[in-house]
């Protein structure tokens, strides 16, 4: 008999090797064996979202949290499903979630910039790129969207500086 922990291991592997479809199934029979771990369904919940089956994928990433409510990568995870559903305000307040979970997570902090910038609260957007960067002074994601958003805020000057570090990267 396998044991769950074998079953993730081997889940997990599919899923980074684009198989989510295979890992499914081994990820639910891992479930069975300890329903309450919330890796498990977190890691269930990743499968399903790259097969684009987002309801799934939301109730996965719920259930974990239900087991353990700060689970950053549960709440990551839903967010980025929201944003791409462009339901902003959801995406928004899994990534608040997120931060107060694990404030020292970059890309959580950019793609929170990314949800105030598509709703042009530009300040607020370039407060989140700038605590990305600080966590990550080479993330060219958030340099990328610090600099845009430096430009459609008018700072030329902070926008050249980013421009001349994204180039050096």
């Amino acid at each position: 008999m396998e044991t769950a922990a074998a079953l993730n291991n081997s889940a997990v592997a599919l899923t980074e090797a684009n198989q989510p479809f295979d890992a499914i199934p081994l990820f639910r029979e891992a479930l069975t064996l300890e329903p309450e771990n919330p890796f498990l369904w977190l890691n269930l919940g990743i499968a399903q979202q790259k097969t684009g089956d987002y309801t799934e994928a939301i109730e996965c990433f719920q259930r974990s949290l239900v087991i353990d409510q700060d689970l950053t990568e549960a709440w990551h995870s839903m967010g980025l499903i929201y944003y791409e559903l462009g339901e902003f305000q959801i995406a928004r307040e899994c990534y608040n979630s997120a931060i107060k979970c694990n404030d020292k997570d970059p890309k959580i902090w950019n793609n929170l910039g990314v949800i105030y910038f598509n709703e042009n609260n530009l300040e607020e957007a370039r407060n989140c790129f700038e605590k990305s960067v600080s966590l990550c002074p080479q993330y060219y994601d958030a340099l990328f969207n610090l600099r845009d958003t430096c430009r459609e805020l008018g700072d030329f000057r902070a926008a050249a500086e980013f421009e001349r570090i994204l180039s050096s990267l």
